[in-house]
C-alpha cells in the first residue's frame, strides 16, 4: 500500500525526458515523488514495465522525436513488454484530443503541471508538502533551478503559452528552500531557468525581483556557481548587472535569445524591441560587465525574412561577436499570431540560412579560443574521456556550450573545480593541463 491506502503492484517505471531543462526539472520533481513512495524507478525504458514519457511540442522537430518515442513505447505495450505507457508534457498538454483519438493505445494523457494527476495514475501519494524535492537526473554537482512557469511575452512565433499558460513566479522562499536543498546533496552550479526569467516577480510582487533572488542565491554554502539562462531583452532589468559585479558566484554569463535583428522582423515577432535598441542593450551589457560571456538563439526563415534582411542578420552576427551561439529554422506553429502568415520560405532556403550564420559564428568561437591559448582558467570537471578529465569554465553552460579537455590531472575528479592552462583550441573546445 502507498501512503494514501491505494495498492501499488510494484511495476518497475521509467521516465522518458525529451525537450529542454524546463521538461527535465518536471521530470525530476516526478520521480522525486515515486522515490519518495519507494516506487521501483529503473533509468532504461527497455527495463520498465511502466513507461512515463515527458514530451516536448516547442517546434516540428521535437514533436516528432516525441510522437516517435511514444509509439516505440506503444509498439512495446502491445508486444506485452509495457504494462502501461503514460504520456505527460507538452505535446500532451497542447494536443491531447488529437492524440487519444490518434494514439488511443496509451493509457492516459496528462498536460505540463498535472504532475498530482500523474501520481495517482501511477498509484502513488503526491506529496505536495514535500516541497522541492527532487530525484536529479543531471550529473550530481549541477542541478537546473525553475524559478517560474509560463510566458506572457506576445512572440508571434512560440507556442509556450499555449503549452505553459501565463507567467508564474515560483515565490522567493520556495526558490530559496529548494536550492538549499539541492545544495545540501552536493549540487555546485545552479542554473537558472524558465521561459522568461527576467520576468521574475512581476505577477507575484508587482515589480521584477530577479536582483534579489540572485544575491540570496548567492549567499546559500555550498553553492559556487549560479547560471542564469533564459532572460528576455525587451524590458531588460538592467540593474541585475551589479549582481555580476559584486558577486563573484554569478557567472560571467547570459543567455539572452535576440531571435533576429531586422526591424520589420522583430515587428512581425512581436518582439517587443527595435534591432537599435538591441545593439544598444547588448554593448551596455558588455560595458557593465566586460568578462562576459554572452549566449544567444536566432531564428532564421521566418516568413518576411527577405534575403536583404538575411543579409542583415549576417552582419549583425560577425557585429557583435556572440561567444555562443545556436540557431533554429522557423517552425510554423499552430495557433500562434504568425501562423496565418503562411510557410513561404522553402526548407532548404532555411537550412542554407542556418548554415551561413553557423559558418560565421565558426570563425568566431574559433577566434575567441585562439585567444584563449596561453591563458589560465577555472574548470569544473564533468566527466572522464580515456586519460583525460572534460569539463566547463564558467562561461559555458552544460550540454549546449563548449567543453575543456583537461591533462595531467592528479587527485581531483568528476565534480571538483581545477585550474588549468590552456595549451590548445579548436572551434569548439579547448585544450588544457592543471595549472601547478
Amino acid at each position: 500500500m502507498d501512503k494514501g491506502g491505494r495498492k501499488r503492484d510494484g511495476s518497475r517505471i521509467s521516465v522518458v525526458t525529451l525537450g529542454c531543462s524546463k521538461n527535465i526539472v518536471d521530470s525530476e520533481v516526478l520521480l522525486g515523488q515515486l522515490k519518495l513512495n519507494d516506487a521501483n524507478i529503473v533509468e532504461d525504458v527497455n527495463d520498465a514495465e511502466v513507461a512515463v514519457i515527458n514530451t516536448c511540442g516547442f517546434i516540428e522537430s521535437a514533436k516528432q522525436e516525441s510522437i516517435d518515442a511514444i509509439l516505440e513505447a506503444v509498439r512495446r505495450k502491445n508486444e506485452g513488454r509495457l504494462k502501461k505507457v503514460v504520456v505527460m508534457g507538452c505535446l500532451s498538454e497542447r494536443f491531447a484530443k488529437e492524440l487519444r483519438v490518434e494514439i488511443p493505445e496509451v493509457d492516459a494523457y496528462f498536460g505540463s503541471n498535472q504532475l498530482s494527476g500523474i501520481a495517482e495514475e501511477l498509484g502513488i501519494d503526491f506529496q505536495r508538502e514535500l516541497l522541492g524535492e527532487r530525484r536529479l537526473t543531471t550529473p550530481a554537482h549541477f542541478a537546473y533551478l525553475k524559478i517560474s512557469e509560463g510566458c506572457d511575452n506576445p512572440c508571434s512565433f512560440c507556442a509556450i503559452p499555449l503549452m505553459r499558460g501565463v507567467h508564474r513566479t515560483k515565490p522567493l522562499e520556495d526558490i530559496l528552500h529548494e536550492a538549499r536543498l539541492l545544495a545540501s546533496t552536493g549540487v555546485k552550479e545552479l542554473i537558472l531557468i524558465g521561459q522568461d526569467t527576467t520576468s521574475y516577480g512581476l505577477d507575484l510582487y508587482g515589480e521584477r525581483r530577479l536582483e534579489t533572488l540572485l544575491r540570496e542565491l548567492s549567499s546559500i554554502e555550498g553553492v559556487a556557481w549560479i547560471r542564469l539562462m533564459y532572460a528576455y531583452p525587451a524590458k531588460f532589468p538592467r540593474q541585475i548587472l551589479n549582481v555580476f559585479k559584486d558577486h563573484p558566484k554569478i557567472c560571467r554569463y547570459l543567455d539572452i535569445p535576440v531571435q533576429h535583428i531586422s526591424d520589420e522582423v522583430l515587428k512581425s515577432m512581436q518582439r517587443g524591441i527595435s534591432g537599435r535598441a538591441l545593439r544598444e542593450l547588448l554593448q551596455f551589457i558588455r560595458t557593465e560587465v566586460p568578462d562576459i560571456a554572452l549566449r544567444s538563439t536566432l531564428i532564421v526563415g521566418y516568413p518576411n525574412e527577405t534575403d536583404r534582411r538575411f543579409a542583415e542578420l549576417c552582419d549583425f552576427v560577425r557585429e557583435m561577436k556572440f561567444h555562443r551561439l545556436g540557431v533554429f529554422t522557423y517552425s510554423r506553429e499552430e495557433g500562434t499570431t504568425a501562423y496565418d502568415l503562411g510557410d513561404p520560405i522553402p526548407q532548404e532556403v532555411k537550412k542554407e540560412r542556418l548554415e551561413q550564420i553557423m559558418e560565421i559564428q565558426q570563425e568566431i568561437s574559433a577566434e575567441r579560443n585562439r585567444l584563449m591559448i596561453g591563458t589560465e582558467a577555472k574548470v569544473l570537471l564533468e566527466r572522464v574521456e580515456g586519460d583525460l578529465l572534460v569539463g566547463r569554465t564558467e562561461w559555458d553552460a552544460p550540454e549546449i556550450d563548449q567543453e575543456v579537455f583537461v591533462s595531467d590531472v592528479r587527485g581531483l575528479g568528476v565534480g571538483d573545480f581545477c585550474w588549468v592552462n590552456v595549451i590548445d583550441a579548436s572551434e569548439y573546445d579547448l585544450y588544457a593541463v592543471a595549472a601547478e
